[in-house]
């Protein structure tokens, strides 16, 4: 896989934080933060609202107002995937 370089801003505080826990394990300053971006992007990617709107790139204002309403209007027993059905085509 090809990796490009970024830069991040963050506060002194975080970095030492980072640099800590990096050291006391064993691991680079980047494998922290990619482990930790990893974790936080799967627990995104399984929310109700990621999972139903993912694929809905070129949804109206008005569209997008429509699924947040009835989205918001959802118990919890609501957003339970009951089943799954895959096609291939």
């Amino acid at each position: 896989m090809a990796t490009k370089a970024m830069n991040i801003k963050m506060d002194e505080e975080r970095l030492a934080d980072i640099k800590s826990v990096a050291t006391v394990f064993h691991m680079s300053m980047t494998d922290v933060v990619m482990d930790a971006l990893d974790e936080y992007l799967a627990k995104m990617k399984n929310d109700p609202f990621y999972r139903l709107t993912v694929n809905v790139e070129d949804a109206s204002e008005e569209e997008t107002r429509e699924i947040l309403g009835e989205l918001d209007t959802l118990s919890d027993d609501d957003l339970q995937i009951a089943s799954v059905k895959h096609f291939n085509v």
